[in-house]
């Protein structure tokens, strides 16, 4: 049996244990260039011992930023500070992994201590665009509706934003299908309301989504993994199911996607998620069961015995953290040491454990 630490090779990339830091967003970055915050947040979570670092998500244009504040890999200024933050994450022995992103209509917004309020053009925000006019709360402004020779742009974006993660040293990509952002805003019924073959039946609400990632795994290195996040639900009533979840994952399956990451929500303000601990970890592991696909589990893993059990029982292959990693940067080495496994940390930490 698989345990938290039993080392995992996907393609021909080498993972030291199951442990992932999930994309977190800094909101810290300048004109999407990331800085040395960036390069020490990430760069302390290799060094204390994950086996997967992911940058946050990192918008394709400057029009996907979530914030002002988001970094990018829109052009090719941005590579030189990323490559600078790949290498160090693989000199302390983990995967350097990024998410390539595009906000969409949930673009143009305060950082999240700043309210996370929309942000007029005239006060540096900018106009959102989306599958269909409809914003993402009543007093949001209203996104503009993409025209198909913007989608088919869009792709092209993402196509190049993985030419450029591939030059910054980045060893796994990850395409940003989750939380209500615009891969999502197509998926789900509740911000898709298309009428072409970009809307409307299923087969068309998912055709930008395997587009994507076609244009993606068309030129990253064949030996190289590609993970897909997605929410697996909306929780809500009309919207993207964990039926359509299981049918999204055996589509991009062929596609070259190597590994579903599982997260829900972010369609609707209101929808009502039942938080709990390890909650969306039943979407990975059905996705898991049903397709036969890797999948990464996330969401309130917070113990090393929890981590552990999910992937001795099956339920993942991965974990990934976020808010754990926040408020310790060595739970693999905190982990370690509660399971009973060899620890391996720094030789400039090594006195401390």
């Amino acid at each position: 049996m698989s345990d938290l630490f039993t080392p995992l090779a996907i393609r021909e990339v080498a993972f030291r244990n199951r442990i992932a830091v999930s994309p977190m967003c800094q909101y810290s970055a300048s004109d999407g260039f990331a800085n040395d915050w960036h390069l020490v947040h990430l760069g302390s979570r290799a060094v204390g011992g994950a086996g997967l670092v992911m940058m946050e998500a990192t918008a394709v244009e400057a029009r996907g930023r979530i914030s002002p504040q988001d970094t990018g890999i829109w052009k090719d200024d941005h590579i030189a500070f990323l490559l600078r933050i790949a290498s160090f994450v693989k000199q302390q022995g983990a995967v350097a992994g990024i998410q390539l992103a595009h906000a969409g209509r949930k673009a143009s917004v305060r950082p999240p201590w700043e309210g996370g309020g929309a942000i007029s053009p005239d006060s540096g925000g900018w106009q959102t665009v989306a599958p269909s006019a409809i914003p993402f709360r009543p007093e949001d402004p209203a996104p503009a509706e993409l025209s198909k020779p913007e989608i088919h742009s869009l792709v092209d974006a993402f196509r190049a934003a993985a030419v450029r993660a591939l030059q910054a040293g980045f060893q796994v990509v990850e395409i940003h299908g989750a939380h209500g952002y615009l891969i999502h805003q197509f998926l789900s019924p509740l911000s898709n309301r298309r009428d072409d073959e970009y809307g409307g039946a299923f087969d068309n609400r998912i055709r930008f989504a395997l587009e994507v990632s076609q244009a993606v795994r068309a030129v990253w290195p064949p030996h190289l993994p590609l993970f897909l996040r997605i929410s697996a639900t909306d929780w809500m009533e009309g919207g993207w199911t964990p039926d359509d979840s299981v049918e999204l994952a055996r589509r991009v399956k062929p596609l070259g996607v190597d590994l579903v990451d599982c997260s829900s929500g972010g369609s609707s303000p209101l929808a009502k998620i039942p938080l709990a601990p390890g909650y969306q970890v039943p979407f990975a592991e059905r996705i898991r069961r049903e397709t036969g696909l890797l999948t990464g589990a996330v969401g309130l893993i917070t113990t090393p015995a929890q981590a552990d059990e999910i992937i001795r029982s099956g339920k993942a292959d991965m974990v990934l953290l976020a808010r754990e990693f926040l408020r310790d940067p060595c739970f693999p080495l905190r982990a370690a040491q509660a399971l009973g496994r060899k620890l391996n940390p720094p030789v400039q930490y090594g006195r401390a454990w």
